[in-house]
């Protein structure tokens, strides 16, 4: 089966999450690792706030300098699925490498989130499917 969420259902997946971490009611494991890293994103806390009807409105241009909130930590969210069942092959190793050279996990993250965008947007940009091994190289490169 193919996981292809809405940019309203990841939007409220965000939003619900947060809300009831806020309300220290009960999370599933994902919406746990998912309010960890909301937490070291306070810049998004505003918008983590809002009704829920205005994350369905926002728009976060990149020309006008703004970063999605949603698609960052939607990233940050994959990465450390990726880092849990080491997939593909060695990123849990890299993403150690790159902990050691920053002294900093969320560092470490943002570091290999960098390969990652680079990845997609080049698989995108050519209708392929992305390419693991680049991925992997290129994350090992910045652990260097």
């Amino acid at each position: 089966m193919f996981f292809n969420p809405t940019l309203k259902e990841v939007r409220e997946f965000f939003y619900h999450a947060w809300h009831k971490s806020l309300l220290n009611e009960t999370l599933a494991p994902i919406e746990h690792m998912a309010v960890q890293w909301m937490r070291v994103h306070p810049e998004y806390h505003d918008i983590l706030n809002a009704p829920v009807e205005t994350l369905q409105l926002a728009q976060f241009p990149p020309e006008a300098g703004q970063t999605n909130p949603f698609l960052h930590l939607s990233m940050h969210l994959s990465i450390s699925e990726q880092i849990a069942i080491d997939q593909p092959p060695g990123i849990r190793r890299a993403y150690e490498k790159l902990c050691a050279k920053h002294d900093d996990a969320h560092k470490a993250a943002h570091s290999i989130m960098e390969s990652l965008g680079q990845i997609l947007w080049q698989a995108q940009r050519e209708q392929r499917e992305p390419d693991s091994q680049l991925y992997l190289e290129l994350i090992l490169k910045s652990a260097q």
